[in-house]
């Protein structure tokens, strides 16, 4: 026969280890302490943002082994695989220091197959800035020329295309929150935000 206080602890045990994978982490880390104005001061790191999604807690809890992160599903499913980053910087916009907002967006194939992107002219990214009421302000596409010239880009298992684009910052004001929205015009489900802070 079995012991049942031997049964109950390795319960317990693994019920202790299903929660520890479930439960988030709590952050104790102490506020920083201000810098003396002798120090140098350190440029901010670029904040990324990605459309990879977070598993829920009760995929989590049922595969607890497999990755926590999830692929986007598109509904075109020649895209199915890639994942967008997005870099803006710098951030926070000192507006009375930067004229031209640099968007960075990463494409990466994090399927098995390769993907072939198709697209009838030079354009590859649109970038929009949009205010807190998701109103465009200013389109990348406003003050540059579009030639049709056909394309292919094909990006393999594991790899990645990288496209740098800037954009004006004259219609933005300080002291707001914005929106930064990048995305294929050709393949309107390949798209991400991030949202910045203005300063004077």
């Amino acid at each position: 026969m079995f012991n049942p206080l031997i049964i109950r602890s390795a319960i317990l045990f693994w019920l202790g280890f299903v929660l520890a994978g479930i439960l988030p982490a709590q952050d104790e880390t102490p506020a920083p302490i201000a810098a003396p104005s002798n120090t140098p001061i350190r440029a901010p790191t670029p904040i990324t943002t990605t459309t990879l999604h977070k598993r829920g807690w009760i995929g989590r809890a049922l595969h607890p082994f497999s990755s926590s992160e999830v692929l986007p599903k598109y509904n075109d499913r020649k895209l199915r695989g890639l994942v967008l980053e997005l870099q803006i910087s710098p951030q926070p916009v000192r507006l009375s220091e930067v004229r031209q907002l640099e968007a960075k967006l990463t494409v990466t194939n994090l399927g098995k197959h390769m993907i072939t992107l198709d697209f009838p002219t030079d354009q590859r990214i649109e970038i929009r800035l949009l205010n807190a009421a998701d109103e465009v302000l200013t389109k990348w596409s406003d003050n540059h020329a579009i030639n049709k010239k056909p394309s292919t880009v094909l990006v393999n298992p594991d790899e990645h295309v990288d496209y740098k684009e800037t954009i004006a910052t004259r219609d933005l004001t300080p002291g707001k929150v914005f929106t930064a929205e990048v995305f294929f015009p050709q393949y309107p489900e390949l798209l991400i935000r991030q949202k910045f802070l203005t300063e004077q």
